[in-house]
């Protein structure tokens, strides 16, 4: 593992009232370890997994893709502070990676073409070919096959936002497969209960205050679609 643990410094915090200092999980939680080339971080829509990953990310330095800021109509002044209350403790010192959020791809693909309008050979970093000729969901397969062949530590948010179940297996493989050697770590907060059973994975679940291990099977999306695989008439 390229990133070890990290420890939130909650008795440290500006404030207990104001997002995302005010949500329990985060107040609770005071370390994660990463013991297994592939952590999962699941748990229901603002349980708080995508904003520590988010965090993560700042903390261990690596770049979150984003448009021009927009005027908002109640801006947070604490929003993006998460990461300077945590302490990321590394194996063999930093290493580069990325941050995937599906929500910014869009506009990444986009200016990728943008690039390659001036030097074609950008899109050799990229599968060979231009991401807005590619279905949304082929284009983010490229982008994954190309990127996390290097070695590095990736934060992933949400990735089978835009993939087909046939999809969400080729991503597992891939993942697997990359993250065997040692090169590639992933750190992914999903819903996907097919990303989810990526073998020897350790899943967080942040349902959970403060956040704990969880086996595939206790999962409760997988618990979910157990019951609705099995008596869909009844759902």
């Amino acid at each position: 593992m390229h990133l070890k643990s990290v420890t939130l410094q909650t008795t440290k915090y500006p404030s207990k009232d104001f997002y995302p200092f005010n949500l329990a999980v985060l107040q609770k939680t005071k370390h994660l370890a990463f013991k297994t080339p592939v952590t999962l971080f699941v748990g229901e829509n603002g349980s708080g997994k995508s904003t520590l990953l988010q965090a993560i990310s700042y903390a261990c330095g690596i770049h979150i893709w984003q448009e021009a800021d927009r005027v908002r109509f109640n801006a947070n002044y604490y929003e993006d502070r998460l990461c300077d209350y945590l302490s990321v403790e590394w194996s063999d010192g930093r290493i580069l990676g990325s941050f995937f959020g599906s929500d910014v791809f869009r506009h990444f693909r986009q200016l990728v073409d943008e690039w390659a309008a001036a030097d074609p050979g950008q899109l050799d970093f990229f599968g060979g070919k231009s991401l807005m000729t590619q279905s949304h969901g082929e284009s983010l397969m490229s982008f994954f096959r190309s990127r996390y062949r290097i070695k590095g530590l990736y934060l992933l948010d949400e990735p089978e936002t835009a993939l087909s179940p046939g999809n969400q297996l080729k991503l597992l493989e891939f993942m697997t497969e990359v993250s065997d050697g040692g090169g590639a770590q992933f750190i992914i907060a999903t819903h996907s209960p097919i990303i989810m059973a990526c073998p020897h994975a350790l899943i967080y679940d942040f349902d959970q205050h403060p956040v704990r291990p969880v086996e595939y099977e206790e999962t409760e999306h997988y618990r979910i679609y157990k019951k609705f695989f099995q008596d869909r008439r009844k759902s």
